[in-house]
């Protein structure tokens, strides 16, 4: 009977410990993911300067300025981070918003005045700086959802985490396929 005491023992014991890691990932997770929710506000608060400054010199393209107005309003509205669905809703308005900015400085290059107006060339530094605290905080963020999903998905963490109702987060992944492609040489020297 003091052995079977003791087993039960050491498996709660056992059983405690994995939850408790499940936990610590999980939230190491969520706040890696908030750390992606400060950056992109910094983007946030930029992204109506730019905007302001390209409309006065961009008149042919206010469908784009008006699809990332669209796309930064997507991003801002909140989310139940505990959600798979709703963090990759959220993770796949934020890579538009981040496309969307890249056309527009991308565009900026086909209008002179806008290109040399020293207010949109601040901005645009300013931009690349919060772009590479973002990609930052995605590295931290998928490192951290890596450990999440492995240790949700690995016996007997599976079951402890379908008990603790931990679920396995979604990856921050690029989704152009023209990323992935190689590039030719040949293409870029033209």
């Amino acid at each position: 009977m003091e052995v079977i005491l003791g087993i039960v023992v050491i498996v709660g014991i056992v059983g405690y410990g994995w939850y408790v890691s499940l936990i610590k990932r999980r939230n190491q997770a969520l706040e890696a993911l908030s750390s992606i929710d400060v950056q992109l506000r910094q983007r946030f608060d930029l992204i109506p300067n730019v905007l302001k400054l390209a409309q006065k010199y961009m008149d042919h393209e206010r469908g784009l300025l008006s699809e990332i107005t669209e796309l930064r309003n997507t991003v801002q509205r909140p989310y139940d981070r505990e959600q798979r669905d709703e963090v990759a809703r959220h993770l796949d308005a934020a890579r538009a918003l981040e496309s969307g900015m890249g056309r527009i400085f991308a565009l900026a290059e086909n209008y002179p005045d806008l290109k040399a107006d020293s207010t949109i060339v601040r901005a645009q530094e300013t931009y690349e700086e919060v772009e590479g605290q973002i990609s930052a905080a995605r590295r931290f963020y998928n490192a951290a959802v890596g450990d999440l999903n492995n240790a949700v998905q690995i016996f007997p963490g599976n079951l402890i985490a379908g008990w603790a109702n931990v679920q396995a987060m979604p990856f921050y992944e690029v989704d152009d396929p023209d990323i992935r492609k190689p590039i030719s040489v040949d293409d870029v020297m033209r």
